[in-house]
């Protein structure tokens, strides 16, 4: 069943009549495609903001109610404030059911926690693309793609020509291309040894209060023994030097 989008034509042009539509808490965008001319719409902007939150509004077939009217058509694209997370404008591309479309599909990753890498491995799975650009008829066009991950082990990917796509579904590669899709991958491992060696040279660059206990009593070892010297001899070092300036 598709989705259907209530929207409402829209006189007022421009950033200021926007701003105020905005105001009002609905949404600026745009119908356009087909053989019919771009026609300007609004719509509301807390029923909008709920669709973009479902997967399946991004990646489907869509019923535009248009003024009564229904239309097939795909979201395009849409721009976000950058930090109130209000929707500012959005795009709707008409659709024709003997025209193949272009559209971006999101990938669903499944088995990865039973693949030999993860459960007898200790790997972790790597999701390297999470859509994939297909190109079919509007009626063939999934909601998104499995890629399953059951069989892979560590080092091992799955690649796009690998995957099962739906019945007149065709992935959009260039020539020779044929991008990994997820793996898995060994997780970063420190040795006993090394954790050994590092708590070492830790312990030893922050000596402890037994450590610098030593080098206190050297120290007051050897102000004693200058004392002593001192209070033995005066200065001798002094005296044999006036006795050399005399002579």
């Amino acid at each position: 069943m598709k989705i259907e989008i209530n929207a409402r034509k829209r006189e007022a042009q421009g950033t200021g009549a926007s701003r105020r539509l905005r105001r009002t808490g609905n949404v600026p965008g745009i119908v356009y495609g087909g053989s019919k001319d771009a026609v300007t719409i609004e719509l509301n902007h807390k029923e909008l903001y709920q669709h973009l939150t479902n997967e399946k509004f991004h990646a489907s077939i869509l019923s535009l109610k248009l003024d009564g009217a229904a239309e097939d058509v795909l979201l395009r694209a849409f721009n976000m404030h950058p930090y109130k997370g209000h929707v500012q404008h959005i795009d709707f591309q008409r659709v024709s059911k003997d025209k193949k479309i272009h559209m971006k599909v999101p990938l669903h990753f499944v088995n990865a926690e039973v693949s030999p890498g993860v459960k007898e491995q200790g790997g972790i799975p790597n999701h390297v693309l999470n859509e994939l650009d297909v190109i079919c008829l509007p009626d063939d066009l999934p909601v998104f793609i499995q890629v399953d991950m059951g069989h892979l082990t560590i080092g091992h990917s799955v690649h796009v020509k690998e995957l099962s796509l739906p019945k007149g579904v065709a992935a959009v590669l260039h020539r020779g291309e044929n991008p990994v899709v997820a793996t898995i991958i060994q997780p970063a491992l420190i040795t006993e040894e090394e954790t050994t060696a590092t708590e070492a040279v830790a312990a030893a660059d922050v000596p402890t209060t037994a450590q610098a206990a030593p080098d206190k009593a050297a120290d007051a070892a050897a102000g004693g023994d200058k004392d002593k010297a001192g209070a033995k001899g005066g200065k001798p070092a002094e005296k044999a030097a006036d006795k050399k300036e005399k002579k």
